[in-house]
């Protein structure tokens, strides 16, 4: 396993890629600007993004739960909002190596333990529970229809972390068509968003899109996931992004 993991910071945010906004196109800059400007105003919250100093999607992003953008309350605890390793660099221990980095940081700070959503089955954009499982981390909390809240419990007297009340209901009572909860944690929501949101349109049906702006707005209406909630009637639909044509037939009648 060859080359080093990188940190990036208010110093260097600017001239470094940040992974999952990586190429050079005029799409995936604006995308990667957007990224960039929610990250500069979350570092003084304690924001961490570390990535393999390499041309490629290799990054782990956590944050302390008190600040964290995911619907997780859990005083102390570290939050994984993202661990992705893809392409030719899967295979090389590289996950275990950013998650060791997320565990050191913990441990050194005197943090409680670390908190990270997953589910019960493999999902796109959840990093398999299997990988945290095998490293210590166990299932704490959960919210419908498979979201799992894991942790890794560094003080065993400290509380287990738990979903906020919000999330651990997942739905919107009272409302009707399609609406959508995100946040610009992730640099292709505003976009997906809004081309998912002209489908639902497309079709007659009414759509809605809520734009998470902070923690409380989190906690009070992001869906499990955190990043990306959409509900169909009130009821949970989906936390994925997916292709236009993907969300069409999802919203066609069965």
């Amino acid at each position: 396993m060859d080359g080093s993991i990188i940190r990036i910071d208010p110093e260097n945010l600017e001239r470094e890629h940040i992974c999952c906004a990586i190429g050079n196109d005029a799409e995936n800059s604006a995308r990667a600007g957007t990224k960039k400007r929610w990250m500069r105003d979350r570092f003084s919250e304690g924001l961490v993004f570390k990535r393999l100093d390499e041309r490629g999607k290799v990054f782990i992003e956590y944050m302390p739960a008190e600040t964290c953008w995911r619907p997780i309350v859990g005083e102390g605890y570290s939050v994984i909002h993202c661990l992705w390793v893809s392409g030719r660099f899967k295979g090389n221990g590289w996950a275990r190596a950013l998650l060791d980095e997320c565990v050191a940081d913990a441990r050194a700070s005197g943090r409680a333990g670390i908190a990270v959503v997953s589910s019960t089955k493999p999902k796109p954009f959840l990093t398999d529970k299997k990988f945290f499982i095998a490293r210590g981390f166990r299932t704490v909390d959960s919210a419908p229809p498979f979201f799992e809240l894991l942790a890794l419990q560094l003080d065993q007297s400290a509380p287990a972390p738990r979903f906020s009340d919000a999330a651990r209901r997942n739905s919107r009572p009272g409302e009707s068509g399609v609406s959508f909860s995100y946040s610009a944690q992730c640099p292709f929501m505003e976009e997906y968003v809004g081309l998912l949101s002209r489908v639902a349109s497309g079709k007659g049906i009414p759509s809605r899109i809520d734009r998470l702006e902070s923690r409380a707005d989190v906690l009070a209406r992001g869906s499990p996931f955190g990043t990306l909630g959409i509900y169909r009637d009130g009821a949970f639909l989906a936390h994925e992004l997916m292709t236009e044509a993907k969300f069409s037939a999802l919203l066609s009648p069965q």
